[in-house]
C-alpha cells in the first residue's frame, strides 16, 4: 500500500453548538494533541492543535448565531491529526474536500453533512471517479411527488370533454373536422402521458 505523503482539508466546514465545541476540543485532547484557545473580543476563538510530532493545525472559528463556524484548510503530513479532522468532519456532519496525497496520485474525498459523497483518484491529468453516493431513494421520492404529468392528464381530459360538448352543438361539417383534429391531436398525447 503507497505510503501518504500528506492530506489537505480544503474548503472545510464545521458548525458546532458550544457543547459540541468541548466535545470536538476532547477529541484531540484524548489523543494525546495539546491545544492552546484564544478567545478574541468578538467571541469568536483560534484553536492551535499540536501534536507530539511539533505539528500543528490552526484552526478559527467565529461565533455565528450560536454556532461557533469553522471554515478553512490545512495541511497535515501527521496521520493522528489528519484521522482525527476526519473523524471530527463526520462526526460533526461537517462538509469537506480532502485531498489525500501520495506520491504517484492523489485521492480526493468530498464530505457532505459528515458522509462520504464521492471520491476521485486524480493520476496526473487524468480523473477517475471511484465511488459517488445516489440518493435513489430520495429521486424516486421527487418523481412520486412531482404531480406535473397528473395535472396536464386532467387538463387535457377537461379539453377533450369542452371539444366534445361544441362538437355536439356545431353542425357544421368544417368545423367538426377542425374539433376531430384537435380532438386526435390531444388523445395522441393523453396516450403518451398515461404510458
Amino acid at each position: 500500500m503507497a505510503q501518504r505523503l500528506a492530506t489537505e482539508y480544503v474548503k472545510t466546514c464545521l458548525q458546532l453548538t458550544e457543547a459540541d465545541m468541548l466535545k470536538f476540543f476532547q477529541m484531540f485532547v484524548d489523543h494525546g494533541v495539546t491545544l492552546q484557545v484564544k478567545v478574541l473580543e468578538n467571541g469568536n476563538q483560534e484553536v492551535v492543535f499540536q501534536d507530539g510530532e511539533g505539528q500543528e493545525i490552526v484552526l478559527s472559528f467565529e461565533k455565528k448565531s450560536g454556532l461557533y463556524e469553522c471554515t478553512g484548510s490545512c495541511r497535515l503530513s501527521n496521520t493522528l491529526l489528519a484521522n482525527l479532522m476526519r473523524k471530527a468532519v463526520s462526526e460533526f456532519k461537517g462538509s469537506a474536500k480532502v485531498n489525500r496525497i501520495y506520491p504517484s496520485y492523489t485521492m480526493v474525498y468530498y464530505y457532505e453533512r459528515g458522509t462520504v459523497v464521492k471520491i476521485e483518484e486524480i493520476k496526473g491529468q487524468l480523473l477517475t471517479i471511484v465511488y459517488e453516493h445516489k440518493d435513489t431513494i430520495g429521486l424516486m421520492q421527487m418523481m412520486f411527488q412531482k404531480k406535473e404529468v397528473e395535472q396536464e392528464i386532467e387538463m387535457i381530459y377537461d379539453q377533450i370533454n369542452h371539444l366534445l360538448d361544441m362538437r355536439n352543438m356545431l353542425q357544421a361539417r368544417d368545423e367538426h373536422q377542425q374539433i376531430d383534429i384537435r380532438l386526435n391531436e390531444l388523445t395522441h398525447r393523453l396516450f403518451v402521458l398515461e404510458a
